[in-house]
C-alpha cells in the first residue's frame, strides 16, 4: 500500500465527540491502493459527498460483527464512525440497509475543539502532489462497487459490508483489551461495562450452566428488573413450534408515520426457536425498544447481501 508522507497512517486518539474534518478527494484517493482500498477497507463513492465537511466522532470503530459469516467478534484497526453518517447506498444499486460507514482515521484531520467552528484550508499544490501519489481515480471507485457478474446476469456489489472479513481480524470476546479500549475511547463508561461484565456473568455463569435452574434464574432476573423499571431478560426464544409458519403483517406504513413496538412476549410468539421469522431475526439487543413509540423513517425494500453482494428483497 501506498500512501502520502503527509498524511498519517496509524490511530490519532480519537474519542468520542472530537470534531473530524473529512480529507479531501485528492488526499483520501492518495491513501488508496490500486482496488481503491486502505488496509481492504473499500472507501466507497457515497463518501465522497463529505469530503471537507466537519463531523464529530459517533464511536471509536475498534470492534464489530462479523455479519458476512456469522456473528463473530472482529477488529478493525484505525477507523471510527462519525455522528449522523451513514451509507446512502446511491451507489450500489440504491440499497437501503443505511449501513454506518468506517472512516479510516487516515481519511481524517483531527481538530482542536476551538477550531470547530473555523474552516480548514488545505494547499492546492500539495493537494495535487498527493494525488500524483495515489494509485486510483474516482472514477476507479467507482468502478470498483462491482464484480464481474455471474452466469445469472445479476450484478454483484462491493462495499465496506462485503468487504468486512477482509479488514479485519477475529476477536474473540476474552480478549481484555477490547474493553479498555471501549472506556479510553468514550463509547462506553464504567457503569455500562461493569453492567456488561454482571449479565455476562449471570447468562454463561448461571442461567446456561446447565443444572436446570435457567427458568428460575430467568424469572428472578424478570422480578428484579420489573422492581426497578428494567428491561425482562432479552435471551429469549421464540414461542412457534419448529415447521410451524411464520405469521405476516402489511401495514403499509410510510415515512413519518409513529408506530409502537410490540411487547416482547408478543414479538416472541411471532418468532420460532431460533429467533426468525422469515429469515428476519429478532436480536436480544432489540428488546430495550418493546413497548416504545418511534417514526418511521424510510420504507426498506431492497439491501445487499452481505456474502454475496447481490440484492435482495426483504419478504414480507
Amino acid at each position: 500500500m501506498k500512501t502520502s508522507n503527509s498524511i498519517p497512517n496509524g490511530a490519532l486518539n480519537f474519542r468520542v465527540g472530537d470534531w473530524v474534518e473529512v480529507r479531501s478527494r485528492a488526499e483520501i484517493l492518495a491513501t488508496l491502493d490500486k482496488n481503491c482500498c486502505l488496509e481492504n477497507l473499500p472507501f466507497m463513492p457515497e463518501m465522497f459527498a463529505y469530503c471537507g465537511g466537519r463531523f464529530r466522532v459517533y464511536k471509536s470503530a475498534h470492534k464489530t460483527c462479523d455479519t458476512v459469516n456469522g456473528s463473530k467478534g472482529l477488529k478493525m484497526r484505525d477507523a471510527v464512525h462519525l455522528e449522523g453518517i451513514r451509507c446512502s447506498g446511491q451507489s450500489h444499486g440504491g440499497c437501503e440497509a443505511s449501513c454506518l460507514i468506517f472512516w479510516k482515521t487516515a481519511w481524517l484531520r483531527k481538530l482542536n475543539q476551538m477550531d470547530a467552528d473555523s474552516r480548514l484550508h488545505g494547499d492546492a499544490a500539495r493537494e495535487k502532489r498527493e494525488a500524483e501519489v495515489g494509485q486510483c481515480t474516482e472514477a476507479d471507485v467507482l468502478a470498483a462497487t462491482q464484480k464481474r457478474a455471474d452466469d445469472d446476469g445479476e450484478p454483484a456489489y462491493v462495499c465496506q459490508a462485503t468487504q468486512l472479513p477482509a479488514a479485519t481480524e477475529p476477536l474473540p470476546w476474552w480478549e481484555w483489551g477490547q474493553y479498555v479500549e471501549d472506556y479510553k475511547s468514550g463509547n462506553v463508561g464504567l457503569g455500562r461495562i461493569s453492567k456488561g461484565f454482571l449479565y455476562m456473568a449471570y447468562q454463561q455463569g448461571l442461567v446456561n450452566l446447565g443444572i436446570g435452574l435457567g427458568p428460575l434464574l430467568r424469572w428472578i432476573y424478570n422480578r428484579f428488573q420489573g422492581l426497578r423499571g428494567g428491561i425482562p431478560y432479552p435471551r429469549r426464544s421464540g414461542k412457534l413450534a419448529a415447521g410451524m409458519r411464520t405469521p405476516t403483517t402489511r401495514l403499509d406504513l410510510q415515512p413519518g408515520e409513529w408506530v409502537r413496538v410490540k411487547s416482547f412476549d408478543a414479538i416472541r410468539a411471532t418468532c420460532d426457536k431460533w429467533n426468525m421469522n422469515r429469515g428476519m431475526r429478532w436480536d436480544a439487543e432489540l428488546v430495550p425498544y418493546c413497548g416504545g413509540t418511534y417514526q418511521v423513517l424510510k420504507r426498506v425494500t431492497k439491501t445487499l447481501n452481505e456474502k454475496t453482494g447481490k440484492m435482495q428483497e426483504p419478504s414480507r
